[in-house]
């Protein structure tokens, strides 16, 4: 699953980064075997996706992993690491070019796993990863790491979705706390319009990723892309009902005015200069919020749902495996292990504002109170149903139509269902 969690489309650095100086020696030339005559230490290649758009972080992809291999080696100076970091855009062409061609790197860290199991490419999680590392991953997470019943996909980071409001703008309006009902989100938004503000709630529904601002409001009245039995229900009737209070606050102006046509980015970036007052956001806003007008104005609160605040939010999560050609599953394990135990959870934090995966990672941030309310939806996240054939097709036509929906939500909601049903 293609999180590309800094900015959904992640364009990361423009060019393919090789940390050298992490190597201590290169991989051989068909990316096999790499220990040394005489038994010399063993080198492992790894391909990692960049997450360096980061606002804030400069080349983070190549100081976030040399960072980690240089803390493993030393304390494993039998094994080297490896690290070629791609770019979102290009990893999934090469590294497909790289199997096609033999050359498989020893770990792979992407958004997906699971074109590689039918092939017979990756080990096993068991086989490269100690029972107590697996056992604190978030089962949630972990279960969607396996395929027919068997793991293959490690979780390496997630990122989840809550409330940023404008402590201000609040004040202006003389609004004591974050809201917590839809009723409450409403009355809020009333109040900060007759405050002045332009756009009270920040609706962003175009193109860039209106599959989760969508999801957040299905949640909220207890809907979803899909029932708990995995069948669509795009047009159910608790989906259509949270569209038409989507489409009542758009009608009475208490919105991002035609929010079809408006990307996350943009509102964000509004967002962050002051003008909005309440959007939902994830950990890789904070950068970009903390740049802008806003920086010390803004606090971050649960999800407000019909009923009460969302005791779900959107999960998103990418992966890390390990591919079998080459063997060295003993020193895979090893890099695993020391990854998810160190204080590289902390490092993903301070350079992408991403989330862990683990529970052990979860309690060493705790304390952190603008992380706290992601960490704490964390364990309970839903998720898209990117397992189905059909994803990829509904999810573009999600980000194509849903704009319709704050106009005529059971007609867009219905032309989606059919997408979903189709073929």
């Amino acid at each position: 699953m293609n999180i590309k969690l800094v900015g959904g489309a992640a364009l990361g650095l423009a060019t393919m980064l090789v940390l050298s100086s992490c190597g201590g020696g290169g991989t051989s030339s068909n990316g096999g075997d790499n220990k040394a005559s005489g038994g010399g230490p063993v080198t492992l290649k790894m391909v990692a996706a960049d997450y360096g758009d980061n606002p804030t972080a400069d080349n983070a992809g190549t100081k976030f992993w040399k960072s980690v291999v240089d803390e493993f080696q030393a304390q494993n100076p039998n094994i080297k690491v490896d690290v070629q970091v791609i770019n979102w855009n290009d990893i999934d062409k090469q590294v497909a070019t790289m199997v096609q061609n033999g050359q498989m790197p020893d770990i792979l860290q992407t958004g997906d796993y699971s074109g590689f199991v039918k092939d017979g490419l990756l080990y096993k999680v068991d086989e490269v990863l100690s029972p107590n590392v697996s056992g604190d991953m978030l089962q949630k997470f972990a279960d969607f790491g396996k395929v027919d019943g068997t793991a293959y996909g490690i979780p390496f980071v997630s990122s989840a979705r809550a409330l940023f409001y404008n402590k201000d703008l609040f004040k202006k309006a003389g609004i004591a706390e974050p809201p917590k009902t839809w009723d409450e989100l409403k009355a809020d938004a009333e109040k900060l319009k007759k405050a002045g503000v332009s756009q009270p709630f920040g609706l962003p529904l175009g193109q860039e990723e209106a599959q989760a601002e969508s999801f957040l409001w299905m949640l909220g009245n207890g809907g979803g892309y899909t029932d708990a039995s995995g069948k669509w229900q795009i047009n159910a009737p608790q989906n259509v009902e949270a569209f038409t209070y989507v489409k009542g606050l758009v009608d009475a102006g208490l919105t991002t005015p035609n929010p079809g046509t408006k990307d996350r980015k943009a509102v964000w970036e509004d967002f962050a200069a002051g003008k909005v007052g309440m959007v939902n956001g994830g950990p890789m806003s904070i950068p970009i919020f903390d740049k802008g007008a806003i920086k010390d104005q803004y606090a971050v609160a649960p999800i407000p749902g019909k009923t009460g605040p969302l005791t779900t939010t959107l999960g998103v999560m990418d992966w890390i495996m390990a591919f079998n050609k080459n063997g060295h599953a003993a020193e895979i394990k090893k890099f695993f292990d020391f990854f998810y135990t160190g204080d590289a959870v902390q490092k993903i934090v301070d350079n992408y504002k991403l989330l862990p995966v683990t529970n052990g990672g979860i309690q060493k941030l705790s304390g952190d109170e603008k992380l706290k309310p992601f960490l704490d939806a964390l364990p309970n996240a839903s998720f898209y149903p990117f397992k189905d054939p059909k994803w990829s097709e509904v999810n573009t036509a999600i980000k194509q139509q849903i704009g319709g929906a704050v106009k005529d939500p059971a007609k867009t909601l219905g032309d989606l269902q059919k997408v979903a049903e189709s073929g």
